[in-house]
């Protein structure tokens, strides 16, 4: 265990403001549509709420999918560092919770995690602190990142393709806590606990 120890992160629940579609009432339309989620587990009341716009459900997903599963590239392990990031910048707890989930789950640690949330940014390596200040800066109204990020990601050792990547990571995180925001809600604050 490292000096900032282990943390579990419980799952928050989005419950919409709209009524998302049923499956048993979709059209051949919707249904088509929500096979380009790439949860084989279950259909969310997420994506459900967004079926309600097939085509724009169907562009919205393939983007989102190809910036974030891409094979190759920056690992994904930074590109769900990138979207937390960004997604704690506005205020997103959902989609923080999520991509905090699956940073942990990718890199086989929660030290980073713990690190952002008791903020201790010190103990984060070179790596992870450009990534978080980038994304940050990025995210930020209007925009902070400048040829200083970019020279300390580049310090860090992330190749130019990996910065292109990072870059779309962040970006569609603008977009996205903005779709997610307006369509629902998450419990509770603060689900964080110690094991």
């Amino acid at each position: 265990m490292s000096a900032l120890g282990s943390i579990r992160i419980k799952p928050l629940t989005w419950h919409p403001h709209l009524p998302p579609v049923e499956i048993e009432d979709a059209t051949p339309e919707q249904l088509e549509a929500m096979k380009v989620t790439p949860s084989a587990k279950k259909v969310s009341p997420y994506v459900r709420t967004l079926a309600h716009d097939p085509e724009s459900y169907v562009a919205r997903t393939t983007l989102f999918n190809a910036i974030m599963y891409a094979e190759g590239g920056l690992p994904r392990a930074d590109r769900e560092l990138g979207a937390l990031a960004a997604s704690q910048v506005n205020g997103c707890r959902y989609c923080a919770n999520v991509h905090a989930r699956q940073h942990i789950r990718l890199s086989g640690s929660s030290d980073v995690i713990a690190a952002l949330w008791t903020e201790k940014r010190a103990a984060l390596s070179a790596r992870d602190a450009a990534i978080v200040a980038f994304a940050e800066a990025l995210t930020a109204t209007p925009p902070s990142a400048d040829k200083s990020h970019i020279a300390a990601l580049k310090a860090a050792g992330l190749e130019p393709f990996e910065i292109i990547d990072l870059i779309h990571a962040i970006a569609i995180f603008g977009w996205a806590n903005r779709l997610m925001h307006p369509l629902g809600h998450s419990d509770n604050e603060d689900k964080r606990t110690s094991p």
